[in-house]
């Protein structure tokens, strides 16, 4: 029985097998799946979700930023210190589920 697409986009996992060989990077997908040989070439999905998320993430931690500048008014390094991290890593994991879920389709 094929995994449910949440758990494919979370979990790397291979379309075919379930395996959790779809990525040899963070966001660079394997050559083929090293349990069943599925040819994952076919799956380029290319990276044209990162711009739409970049886009959402950015207008939310906009947002939070903004919130927190407002009741707290911390110094800059705070916001430099909370904000970026937060959005690099939120990126990284959403383009990383949506490649995985894409391929899933």
């Amino acid at each position: 029985m094929p995994a449910p697409l949440f758990i494919h986009a979370t979990r790397g996992l291979c379309p075919r097998c379930n395996a959790p060989t779809l990525f040899a990077g963070v966001l660079r997908f394997a050559d083929k799946c090293s349990n069943c040989g599925l040819d994952f070439s076919a799956f380029n999905v290319g990276d044209g979700a990162a711009a739409f998320l970049t886009l959402a993430i950015g207008t939310i931690v906009t947002i939070l930023g903004i919130v927190v500048e407002l009741a707290y008014e911390p110094p800059w390094w705070v916001h430099v210190a909370l904000w970026l991290p937060l959005t690099l890593v939120s990126v990284t994991i959403t383009t990383r589920w949506t490649k995985a879920a894409l391929a899933a389709l």
